[in-house]
């Protein structure tokens, strides 16, 4: 009779992580501790002198929003077709999640000028700082997601055009891997801004 395994404690799942996956962990939460910082900045840095002004949600942050969610399903297709050994799908996928990125970006600095003229200044009041602040240090985070997912596109490419080179692909840990870790980092980029919009929403 076969011995059951031993259940892994905490520190040995941690041990046996890819480096890859533990510098993305490690990464992840450093970033969560930033937003989290700023955020508490941002509640007591005086919304009463924001939430006076009656200004609304810039529309450029509301479309930007929506698409974000929208390249978070996109994302979690990608990793769903690649299981599925649908390489043309992923591509597709891993391009429209890349495109989306990059209108979100176009329209938060679309966003800026919205609050510009609304009259909040990033020079202004500490409050309306903190709102080009943190959406600025969000789309940095987001831009090195979309620098990897550029990379990935065009490897993808490559391979899709070797018969060997795509079964490779499709059977190597390691691309299910970077896939995995590419959709994880990004929905967690999602879930960011979406609390940042929340507080945003709840500040005008």
């Amino acid at each position: 009779m076969k011995a059951p395994q031993k259940q892994q404690t905490w520190f040995q799942r941690i041990e046996n992580l890819h480096p890859y996956e533990t510098l993305l962990y490690l990464g992840m939460f450093g970033s969560g501790l930033i937003f989290l910082f700023l955020t508490v900045a941002f509640l007591f840095s005086g919304l009463d002198q924001l939430s006076g002004m009656n200004q609304k949600m810039p529309l450029s942050f509301l479309i930007s929003t929506f698409l974000l969610v929208v390249s978070g399903y996109t994302a979690t297709r990608m990793r769903i077709f690649y299981q599925e050994e649908r390489t043309q799908k992923v591509i597709d996928s891993l391009r429209n999640t890349l495109l989306l990125g990059l209108v979100f970006t176009f329209l938060q600095v679309s966003g800026w000028q919205e609050l510009e003229a609304m009259g909040i200044s990033f020079q202004g009041i500490p409050s309306g700082s903190f709102l080009y602040v943190l959406s600025g240090i969000h789309i940095f985070h987001l831009l090195g997601a979309m620098i990897f997912a550029v990379i990935l596109w065009i490897q993808l490419k490559k391979h899709q055009a070797d018969e060997i080179k795509k079964l490779i692909l499709l059977t190597n840990p390691f691309e299910k891997m970077r896939i995995r870790l590419f959709t994880v980092y990004w929905q967690f980029m999602d879930g960011i801004w979406l609390i940042l919009f929340l507080l945003f929403v709840l500040s005008l």
